[in-house]
């Protein structure tokens, strides 16, 4: 994407977004940052809190070894700063579903400092985002508006979870651009396993910075849409917002920072309350907990630790399977979707598999809304579909004929070719007198093929015809030629 295609057209001229975002990823953790409530999707309402997180008198927190395990993680596979020094401070807000009043986070001294992602755009060219910080800090409840009509119910499950808040420099000049960096980070934090992504659950949303200038020009101010959690939404919200500040400030108007909410069924932004700013939350340190100090040794064994990331894995399939750029990145967006290839590419042609898995396969699990961890064909399947046409048994017109029998659950590739016969015709001997007999009856047609060799592509046509469609078709091309003098 070109500089000036990412420029919005005002009355007044071009205009360029400035986007910054603040993602907020739940901590793949059993227990909550301060206590060892349990953390889990669907427990009824108040079933996962102790009396830390309900703030009972003389309750003290407790730092959670593994979730401090997973921001280091975190931030190596962001390629960031590792503060062997951190502190946790208090963020006195006002929290209806967080009974201690304020929230625990990190200010001044986070766990991990700069880092940076390096992202790829829809057209293949890359632009990389600055991490300015990775804090550590607790989940608040939620609040119920719906349960009564003149009660507001609280519900303290998520109350004490453990966030990792990643936050970018404004990096970002639209929203194709943010929406793709998140994706990026999603699939990073879902390798290192520290988050598992799910953006329906709420475990991995977005405070989204948007703010407008001439190009070129001083930094406007920005406005803060919260608790984003589809990349549809994110799109939409940026949009919307960018175009309600151009129009202000082309009317002679200023923007008023603020914090705002994305309304998804009117596609546009409103105003939440006016934006605070970090002396508004009187940070201090937490008096109840001990500042963190972290062994050079431990981290050094987590980075050692670490498993194959994203970009090093497109790489790799590049350079081992010879695939394409595209390719190899639609295969390595999805963990699951590059295990599940990598698995059926064993011994095969990759390419091939590499096909098979991106769109045939691909497009009946979208169409079901089923994960590739569920899929009902499994990797070994695929791969005998693949070995199936590599070996001339079956073209691979039939093949797609026997993934649909396969997705049906009628039986293995080699058990459906046999059982409904569809192996490919390869006898020389049976296809010339096919094409002996097309030729003979129609030599018109022959003529034309000799005057104009692209021709030969109407025999062909007959000769799949004639055998239902079996017939190799690299033999068949051979055979027309020979017969006809076609070079």
């Amino acid at each position: 994407m070109s500089e000036t295609s990412k420029l919005i057209q005002g009355r007044t001229g071009p205009w360029e977004i400035v986007l910054g975002l603040e993602v907020h990823a739940q901590v793949a953790s059993r227990a909550k940052l301060f206590s060892g409530a349990a953390v889990g999707f669907g427990a009824g309402p108040n079933e996962q809190v102790s009396l830390v997180d309900a703030a009972m008198p003389g309750m003290l927190p407790v730092i959670n070894r593994h979730c401090v395990e997973q921001a280091v993680k975190t931030g190596l596979g962001l390629k960031a700063q590792i503060n062997l020094k951190s502190r946790f401070d208090r963020k006195n807000y006002f929290y209806p579903d967080l009974p201690q009043g304020y929230q625990i986070s990190q200010y001044q001294h986070p766990i991990v400092g700069e880092g940076q992602v390096v992202v790829e755009r829809d057209d293949g060219s890359t632009f990389t985002v600055g991490i300015e910080r990775l804090h550590l800090e607790q989940d608040a409840g939620k609040s119920l508006h719906d349960q009564d009509p003149n009660f507001t119910y609280v519900d303290l499950n998520r109350a004490g979870t453990a966030l990792m808040e990643i936050v970018s420099r404004p990096d970002m000049r639209c929203s194709e651009e943010a929406v793709a960096y998140v994706k990026k980070l999603r699939t990073i934090l879902i390798y290192l396993g520290s988050c598992d992504g799910d953006m329906e659950k709420g475990n991995l949303r977005a405070d989204v910075n948007v703010s407008v200038r001439k190009p070129g020009g001083e930094l406007g101010t920005r406005c803060e849409i919260k608790n984003v959690n589809s990349f549809r939404f994110m799109q939409q919200a940026i949009e919307f917002e960018a175009r309600r500040q151009i129009e202000i400030l082309e009317d002679g108007g200023e923007i008023d920072q603020e914090t705002r909410l994305f309304d998804s069924g009117k596609g546009e932004t409103r105003s939440m309350r006016s934006k605070e700013e970090a002396h508004d939350y009187r940070y201090f340190p937490d008096p109840d907990l001990l500042p963190l100090e972290l062994d050079p040794a431990w981290v050094k064994r987590i980075e050692q630790a670490l498993p194959e990331l994203p970009d090093a894995k497109k790489a790799r399939f590049q350079a081992q399977y010879g695939l394409s750029a595209y390719d190899a990145g639609v295969l390595i967006a999805e963990q699951a979707r590059a295990d599940f290839f990598e698995a059926a590419a064993k011994g095969g042609d990759a390419k091939l598999t590499a096909n098979w898995v991106t769109n045939e396969l691909a497009a009946k699990l979208s169409a079901g809304g089923i994960e590739i961890d569920n899929s009902p064909i499994f990797p070994g399947a695929i791969a005998e579909l693949v070995r199936l046409i590599e070996d001339g048994v079956i073209s691979s017109k039939i093949a797609k004929d026997v993934f649909e029998r396969m997705w049906l659950g009628e039986g293995s590739a080699s058990e459906i070719v046999e059982k409904q016969g569809l192996r490919q015709v390869s006898d020389t001997g049976a296809l010339e007198a096919i094409i002996d007999k097309l030729i003979a009856g129609n030599p018109g047609q022959a003529e034309a093929v000799k005057a104009k060799p692209q021709a030969i592509g109407w025999f062909v046509g007959q000769v799949m015809r004639e055998t239902g469609g079996k017939a190799n078709p690299a033999a068949v091309n051979q055979l027309l030629k020979a017969k006809l003098g076609v070079a």
